[in-house]
Parts: structure tokens; C-alpha cells; sequence
């Protein structure tokens, strides 16, 4: 089954499978494609973000769950914070597993990092078909958004037909509104041809 999906500016993307089946505006998309699905976003499309701080957020930090926000809170947990907690395999697994859907929220289609040590993490991002990428450069702060690390956003490779359908939609009128309000912005994230995340 053949899906649209389509920004607000009428920039679309045809999705069949895993792949990108064709690229151009709305109104030609489903003149080409009149069975396909046509699922609208608010804002723009983007190739998705880079995420170049992966060991960082998933070996090195606990995101909470939930469940745990009283005590906890809701921010990665670093250094000390967590050093104390009582982390095993199973712990750091769901960690990892929140800490990626959190990517995804903010449009990260891929993670650079080296390779993962933690056999629970790894098998967590695998699980997530986020695509892994070496480091591009050091430095910067670890953030769930690639817009507050400090360091220039990398976006993911450029969308066209017969390549992996990875992208996001971000809620704002163009790029730099997005550099202004930053990658929170987000209300859809496509892996792989499959809607990983949606805003609700």
C-alpha cells in the first residue's frame, strides 16, 4: 500500500514498503498515485535529524520512566545521579528503549555513536531501525534535541526516490523557525517507511 505524506507547504514524499516510491508536490503526488493513502502534517518536512551524541544518551544516562518522576524526575540522569542507581541489564534496556522513543520525538532518524559496549542497549537501538552513524565530530552537550547541543544540526541524507524512507515534520512555518524553536517542535518521524512517532 502506497502512503502520502505531505507538509504544509504541499512537499510530499510517496512511501511503498521501507522506501521512498516517489518525491514532488501534493497535488501531483495524488494525481499520480489517486489509491494512495494521504496523511497531511502540519509544517514542514525535513530528511530527519542526526542525533551525534548516542553514547552519550544511551551508555552513559538513565532516562526515567514515568513511573518514577516523583522521585526521579524527568531528565537523563548523568554522573553521579547515576551512579547511584541499582542498574542492570533489564534497567538499562528500558532506559535505552525510552531514551530513543525520545529521539524520535524529536525527529532523530539517526544516531551517531561508536560501537555500543552494553549488549541491552545495543539490542535496543537495534530493535528501534533508528539507523547508526559514526561520530562526526566531538564536543557539544548531549541533548535529546540536536538543536541544544551546541554543535551545527545535521540532517540525515537527502530524501529522493528509491532511498530509505526516513523523515520528520516539524510544526513551524520553515528552517529557521525550526533552528529558533528547536527539534520539540516535531509532530511526525517515519523510519523505515513505518510512523515511529506521532504528537498526539
Amino acid at each position: 500500500m502506497l502512503t502520502i505524506h505531505a507538509d504544509s507547504r504541499g512537499h510530499a514524499l510517496v512511501v511503498k514498503g521501507e522506501l521512498i516510491a516517489d518525491a514532488g508536490q501534493l497535488a501531483d503526488l495524488t494525481a499520480a498515485h489517486p489509491r494512495a493513502r494521504v496523511r497531511q502534517w502540519p509544517g514542514i518536512l525535513t530528511p530527519g535529524l542526526i542525533n551525534l551524541h548516542g553514547n552519550e544518551l544511551l551508555e552513559q544516562a538513565y532516562h526515567p520512566d514515568p513511573r518514577e518522576a516523583d522521585l526521579l524526575g524527568t531528565a537523563p540522569l548523568t554522573g553521579t545521579a547515576l551512579a547511584a542507581l541499582d542498574m542492570d541489564d533489564a534497567r538499562w534496556g528500558a532506559s535505552a528503549r525510552r531514551g530513543l522513543q525520545r529521539m524520535l520525538a524529536h525527529g532523530t532518524v539517526r544516531v551517531a555513536c561508536e560501537e555500543l559496549r552494553n549488549p541491552a542497549v545495543r539490542d535496543a537501538l537495534h530493535r528501534s531501525r533508528l539507523a547508526m552513524g559514526r561520530l562526526g565530530r566531538p564536543g557539544g552537550t548531549p541533548a535529546l534535541d540536536p538543536y541544544a547541543s551546541g554543535l551545527p544540526v545535521e540532517f540525515a541524507e537527502t530524501r529522493e526516490q528509491h532511498s530509505a524512507a526516513r523523515f520528520a515534520f516539524f510544526d513551524v512555518r520553515d528552517e529557521a523557525e525550526l533552528a529558533a524553536r528547536g527539534a520539540g517542535t516535531c509532530v511526525a518521524t517515519v523510519v523505515d517507511g513505518r510512523l515511529v512517532y506521532r504528537r498526539r
